[in-house]
């Protein structure tokens, strides 16, 4: 058997989410329904660095999967682009040892949300940025209030309520604003990310753009470690897994 990592991009508004649910499209099931094909019928599981949620897009998402067939790694992906559908490609595939694993192996991600701030929104960027009618916000108080996000804390304060995990301490390694034209951009690495905390973080510091909390406050958010205290979960669709790093 040979281990193959698959570097993934996709546009996660018409998905369920990443990870095989009842009944629903998602994207962990398109991909392994296209294996099934290639391998004659034997299930071929997958396995990611993560799930994304309903709608959440991906563009540098890695999965691996063991296969028996010696089939190229270039040849591979043309043949898996060829029966996906176009909401989904396989950037680049590359053998691997078998002790690699896509989601066990992995040193940091690097995520990107995207606002766009234009009066009256593109109706062709709907899907991939989260609209703001016109709203600029002020981008050197987000900046001022990511500075108390940095670093290793406790995240409890922007981890979804309903998540299993125990401990919820992770390092920030930065966390940057850019702007493209008229549309606002945080980037944002980390050794890792609870349940919606990309999303919460988001909201949080748009509410300081906005004015509606001061930049100061996040430090006293995150040393709450109390959700309540956070800003409210930002739109999945203006989030993007950009890297997986390992």
């Amino acid at each position: 058997m040979r281990r193959l990592k698959a570097t993934i991009s996709y546009d996660g508004t018409h998905f369920a989410g990443y990870q095989v649910q009842p009944g629903e499209r998602t994207v962990q099931l398109e991909i392994e329904s296209v294996l099934e094909k290639m391998h004659k019928g034997e299930k071929v599981r997958i396995t990611a660095s993560g799930r994304t949620d309903a709608r959440v897009h991906a563009t540098g998402q890695v999965i691996h999967f063991d296969t028996p067939l010696t089939i190229e790694p270039d040849r591979y992906k043309k043949a898996l682009n060829v029966q996906l559908p176009r909401d989904i490609r396989v950037l680049e595939i590359e053998e691997v040892p078998n002790d690699f694993h896509a989601r066990f192996s992995v040193s940091g991600k690097r995520y990107r949300y995207i606002w766009n701030c234009e009066e009256e929104q593109s109706p062709f960027r709907r899907h991939f940025s989260v609209e703001t009618k016109g709203i600029q916000p002020d981008v050197e108080k987000m900046n001022e209030a990511a500075q108390y996000i940095v670093g290793t804390h406790d995240f409890s304060c922007f981890c979804a309520a309903n998540t299993s995990v125990v401990d919820k301490v992770r390092t920030v390694y930065s966390l940057t604003f850019e702007r493209h034209s008229d549309e606002l951009h945080m980037v944002i690495e980390g050794n890792g990310f609870l349940y919606n905390m990309v999303r919460i973080i988001a909201g949080t510091l748009w509410e300081v753009g906005i004015g509606k909390r001061e930049a100061v406050s996040l430090k006293e958010i995150v040393a709450s470690k109390d959700r309540g205290k956070a800003g409210k979960t930002a739109p999945a669709h203006g989030l993007y897994l950009e890297k997986v790093f390992y």
